[in-house]
């Protein structure tokens, strides 16, 4: 198959198979991961495609084939049910009871192999009063207490993009239930359910903040009201005379007095007060603002590149792969022409290598995967329609 390299990753999860029935968002990107450390992992589309995502340029769905079945067709589950087989992992992120009444349901698919670890990606998990509803990275986030406290903005919370709930509480809890359970399953020789949802990995990324709540550290009913989200003044973002932005973050003591040392020829008349002196939180504030509204930010960039300031430029996506730190790693790499991130994280003895790019269109490797994964009769299947060869 030209491009793709069945089965052929290079990471510390070769060997392990993955069934993914194509979805959008964590789920994707939770096979990505998977893909990226060498699992090798077929993805089973609708033919045609639809919904968000998909294409050439989803970055999430890299690394693996394309397989195109019409899941209506008796004959297109039991293919996947063949699949499932001599799989290791089954990755669905259906609203729960879908793939129940599809027959690709964890009790199916664990009939056919009582080892396989059936993963399960939603947003509000598979029980509760929501389970069926649904929902966005945005109104997970929202639910499980973390967008309250986003940004420093009083009036309103300011989300991050999609990060925090599809890939933060999502597809990184998913795919570490997927570790866990396929590590137990070598011990036990049994598969289990995973039941990965983004309000339960979302609310177990606030654990340290819980804690900081608990001990009076942190204001749970106001942005700005902690050591990490702005509520102090040398844990925050400042403007630069160019209209950009430093983050600025010198906790430790030893730290801030290295900011204080370096920031001293711009302060004018002006002194940075006491660290942790309250009661001039405002004045302290103030003298940083006025400081590096002084500069440009690539003069601070300068000022302060490897140091233990803790200060830092804030640079676009495009700009963070040539930055030099970033740019030495190869964190972020042209790969198939699409600037991407690296896999992550690396590895001493088996390291991962890019796979293959996104397929253009569902079911361009239909025939070639399904038969790479010892299906027959596969050209029957695309001649009656159960399967589609793009």
């Amino acid at each position: 198959m030209a491009g793709m390299q069945l089965g052929e990753g290079t990471g510390p999860l070769k060997g392990v198979r993955v069934v993914e029935i194509a979805g959008i968002g964590p789920g994707p990107h939770g096979c990505q991961i998977l893909a990226d450390l060498g699992a090798d992992v077929i993805r089973v589309e609708r033919p045609g495609g639809g919904g968000l995502g998909g294409g050439p340029d989803d970055l999430t769905t890299r690394g693996r084939p394309s397989v195109a079945l019409d899941l209506k067709r008796p004959e297109a589950v039991e293919t996947v049910l063949r699949l499932v087989e001599t799989a290791d992992v089954l990755v669905e992120g259906m609203r729960p009871g879908v793939a129940e009444r599809l027959g690709l349901g964890p009790d199916a698919c664990r009939g056919r192999n009582p080892r396989l670890v059936y993963a399960r990606m939603t947003g509000w998990g598979q029980s509760g009063p929501l389970a069926e509803a649904a929902g966005h990275d945005i109104t997970y986030i929202a639910t499980a207490g973390a967008l309250f406290g986003l940004g420093q903005d009083p009036a309103r919370p300011h989300f991050p993009m999609n990060l925090l709930g599809d890939f933060g509480g999502g597809s990184t809890y998913l795919v570490i239930g997927i570790l866990a359970a396929l590590l137990e399953a070598r011990a036990s020789g049994a598969g289990q359910v995973v039941d990965a949802a983004i309000v339960d990995g979302t609310a177990h990324l606030q654990t340290m903040a819980y804690g900081q709540i608990a001990a009076g550290a942190h204001h749970p009913d106001r942005r700005a009201g902690g050591l990490l989200d702005g509520g102090i003044p040398f844990y925050d973002v400042y403007g630069t005379s160019d209209g950009r932005h430093v983050a600025v973050g010198p906790l430790e003591g030893k730290f801030y007095g290295e900011l204080c040392e370096r920031l001293a020829p711009y302060l004018g008349d002006r002194a940075m007060p006491e660290q942790y002196d309250v009661a001039r939180f405002a004045e302290m504030r103030e003298t940083l603002a006025a400081a590096f509204a002084s500069r440009t930010m690539a003069a601070w960039a300068e000022t302060f590149e490897g140091t233990d300031a803790c200060v830092a430029p804030i640079v676009t996506m495009t700009e963070a792969a040539d930055h030099p730190h970033l740019a030495a790693r190869g964190t972020l790499v042209e790969h198939e022409g699409r600037l991407q991130p690296a896999p992550a994280p690396r590895f001493s003895r088996t390291a991962a290598t890019l796979g293959a790019p996104p397929a253009a269109v569902p079911g361009a490797h239909t025939r070639d995967a399904l038969a790479a994964w010892g299906i027959e009769g596969v050209d029957a299947l695309i001649a009656d329609g159960v399967a589609v060869q793009a």
